[in-house]
């Protein structure tokens, strides 16, 4: 298996707020701490889509690189996501979070003004030449609007910081293709595929299911990798109710994790508008399926 910095079982962690909606860095650190710990998870995405980084400010993003990175020291892979429209801006953020402690950054296409391939590549090119930590791709062009496609990603693959790729792109192919024919270390971005996309050739997962069930996505491929596919699939299957539930169910991930978070005890707060919380009786459904997923 191709060898990562970003780590295996990585969670795409939220962003916990205080009740009147302000950065609850406390609670970022307990929950970091849990996730790391008892969570299963060996790597955190910090201000990505699940972490509402559209709705918190670039002060906020560094503070909160900085507090989880003295929460969990040595013990999982930080991975901060500085994506925007616009490439000053995104150097901006990635040399922040460089300086905050994060092992690595996650760049995500710019969307809005779909730039065409070359523009894309370029836009890359630049912000993995301005910092000294590895770049993760984030591919996810239902939300972008832009792919990137193979052919560019093979490219970008010869540049010594770029180093993988958050796959949300929903082409086992064209994802097969790279990664046979680059050292990326590829991680889907889809719950459904984690399984799938270990089976040819990815390293692991960005989870935002992992907010609430770390161990049993990290069992998946846990069981796949000691080559026991029964087992993994079983898993797999076992997973699929809350991963319909939390990403399927009309809802984002981000309403959904913190609606069990806080069911469960753990540090989340409210979402930030546009977002709004679940109603309780979808918070009910959310936790029984959480409870029939976590199980041995």
């Amino acid at each position: 298996m191709t060898s990562s910095p970003f780590g295996r079982t990585v969670c795409a962690m939220v962003t916990p707020f205080t009740p009147d909606g302000e950065l609850d860095l406390d609670g970022a650190q307990r929950l970091a701490d849990h996730l790391v710990g008892a969570g299963g998870c060996d790597g955190l995405v910090l201000s990505g889509t699940t972490g509402e980084a559209p709705t918190t400010t670039d002060a906020e993003k560094s503070a909160l690189v900085r507090a989880v990175a003295e929460a969990i020291g040595g013990r999982a892979r930080i991975t901060a996501g500085v994506g925007s429209s616009d490439t000053r801006h995104t150097i901006a953020l990635a040399r922040a979070a460089e300086s905050a402690g994060a092992h690595g950054v996650l760049v995500v296409t710019p969307y809005y003004s779909r730039p065409p391939q070359e523009d894309v590549e370029e836009h890359f090119r630049t912000v993995a030449d301005a910092v000294g930590v590895p770049v993760m791709l984030y591919d996810i062009p239902g939300r972008t609007g832009t792919r990137i496609e193979p052919e560019t990603i093979l490219r970008l693959a010869e540049h010594p910081r770029i180093a993988g790729v958050k796959d949300c792109a929903y082409d086992l192919l064209g994802s097969s293709k790279v990664i046979a024919g680059s050292g990326l270390a590829y991680y889907s971005g889809v719950e459904e595929l984690i399984l799938p996309l270990r089976a040819v050739g990815g390293v692991g997962c960005v989870s935002t299911v992992a907010n609430v069930a770390g161990p049993a996505v990290a069992a998946v491929l846990d069981a796949y990798d000691r080559d026991d596919t029964a087992e993994a699939t079983r898993r797999h299957q076992r997973l699929l109710p809350l991963v319909t539930a939390m990403m399927a169910g009309g809802l984002p991930g981000t309403v959904t994790a913190k609606a069990l978070l806080g069911a469960l005890g753990l540090p989340g707060g409210p979402v930030r508008a546009p977002l709004r919380a679940a109603a309780p009786d979808r918070v009910k459904e959310l936790l029984a399926a959480c409870e029939a997923a976590v199980g041995p």
